[in-house]
């Protein structure tokens, strides 16, 4: 899971940390940037990666879907004289951003950056009360709606699927209870009615509300559907010999990237009982380990690396497959009942 999905990053004298790229030094040994290369991150974020790439001399296109980050991204635009381009965009777009078959690599670092939590006006963390938004792109549905609107059924498939909750029915009829009496706006808000319907017992490591709050945020930004879309997207963007580096944060989004790594290594079309049809040829094939996590010294500095995953993979010169979303074997929760319906 997630480190403290719903909570802030905070140092040893409880104040927040600043942005630490994970597993950098990882990253960029699987992406192999070097001048004349064309590298798309599709993160930005604080741009911890996009610097790392541009000071090995690489020409960098970032996108992000947070307004706030491109902003803030500006200054270091200018910096680097026309060797970055910075796109407001969800990385699933990807595509729409990068010369078909001309990337030389694409990095993804999946999930909320740390600045996202720390800023209670944007609702990601319980830790600091705020309204109950979460969405990254700050436009759409946000989890205010989806708590004081959705049907219970719904409540309780988002819950248990995206947050691994085990308490999701309790959870979300306790939600429908309480906002019948009065809508739910606020982190504490919400947080505090998980709290008293699951209260933390001395063994739990984290709180309560923990997977309540992850499961939310995931929906809410579409974050499984946007990171099986880039994956797709990077297929085809990327020239041959061109590397996809992902880097995870729990097991929902690890196993979207396993699974779509290890249906692009290639395999024979057929079954036991007829003979082979002909073989898949592989679009992708390992960059080094299947999976790196970091160190035990990086996650003594940086908490967020402790749940973190790496999975790279070097483009083939076969043709991209087909974006077949039942690849991943999720339900489609996007599809679920309008809020209210």
């Amino acid at each position: 899971m997630v480190a403290n999905p719903g909570g802030g990053s905070t140092d040893a004298g409880g104040g927040p940390v600043r942005h630490i790229p994970v597993l950098l030094d990882e990253v960029l040994s699987a992406l192999a940037p070097t001048p004349g290369k064309l590298i798309l991150d599709g993160t930005f974020g604080a741009g911890g990666y996009s610097s790392a790439i541009l000071a090995a001399g690489a020409e960098v296109i970032a996108l992000d879907r947070d307004p706030t980050a491109i902003a803030s991204g500006q200054a270091m635009v200018a910096a680097y004289g026309g060797r970055l381009k910075l796109v407001h965009s969800q990385f699933s777009h990807l595509a729409d951003h990068a010369p078909q078959g001309g990337l030389d690599g694409v990095v993804l670092d999946i999930g909320v950056s740390s600045m996202q939590i720390d800023e209670a006006e944007r609702g990601f963390s319980f830790q600091k009360n705020g309204p109950l938004d979460m969405r990254m792109s700050a436009a759409g549905v946000s989890a205010a709606d989806v708590v004081n609107r959705a049907k219970v059924a719904d409540l309780i498939r988002i819950f248990h699927f995206l947050g691994e909750e085990s308490q999701s029915p309790r959870i979300a009829h306790a939600i429908e209870k309480r906002r019948e009496e009065k809508p739910f706006e606020t982190t504490r808000d919400l947080a505090g009615l998980i709290e008293l319907v699951t209260p933390r017992k001395m063994k739990d490591k984290i709180h309560p509300a923990t997977r309540v709050f992850q499961a939310l945020r995931i929906f809410v930004n579409d974050e499984l559907g946007e990171l099986a879309q880039a994956l797709f997207a990077a297929e085809a963007a990327l020239k041959p010999g061109g590397r996809l580096v992902v880097v995870t944060f729990h097991s929902l989004e690890d196993r979207i990237v396993k699974k779509f790594f290890s249906d692009r290594a290639g395999k024979a079309v057929g079954s036991r009982h007829l003979p082979v049809a002909h073989e898949r040829a592989a679009t992708f094939a390992a960059i080094g380990k299947p999976m790196v996590s970091a160190s035990e010294a990086e996650a003594e500095i940086n908490p967020r690396a402790r749940s973190a995953k790496l999975r790279a993979g070097l483009r083939t010169e076969a043709a991209a497959e087909a974006a077949d979303m039942s690849l991943f074997g999720f339900p489609n929760l996007a599809s679920l009942g309008k809020l209210g319906g």
